[in-house]
């Protein structure tokens, strides 16, 4: 057996809407294997699904098929978050703030600020 991509996205809570997986679809941030998917694109138990949205890729594999919409307990249980973890982040040091009207940094000053700011010369 099998559901519709857009449907199968919107009863597992990626989309709010029906529509907006429609159109996730149709904008080509829907891959059901390695293909790009149409929104009528079958999708049954086991296939991997890569959807982007709101500038993120998520990647899930189908381990039920829902065509109705319910709680969110139910939507997890349709499905495999797959997604490797976000790298670390990178700590940026401090700003560097100068005294309101302290006019033009010195040469000097600026090859500190440089320096704090990591551009050595």
């Amino acid at each position: 057996m099998s559901v519709r991509v857009d449907s199968w996205i919107w009863a597992v809570r990626l989309a709010k809407t029906r529509s907006q997986a429609t159109a996730a679809c149709k904008a080509g941030h829907v891959r059901v294997g390695d293909a790009t998917a149409k929104p009528a694109q079958p999708v049954s138990e086991g296939d991997v699904v890569r959807v982007r949205l709101h500038g993120f890729e998520k990647i899930y594999r189908v381990t039920g098929l829902g065509t109705r919409r319910g709680s969110a307990a139910e939507a997890a249980a349709l499905f495999e978050d797959l997604t490797p973890p976000a790298p670390p982040r990178v700590e940026r040091p401090a700003a560097i703030v100068r005294d309101r009207g302290a006019g033009r940094p010195t040469k000097r000053e600026r090859r500190e600020i440089d320096r704090l700011r990591g551009f050595e010369r």
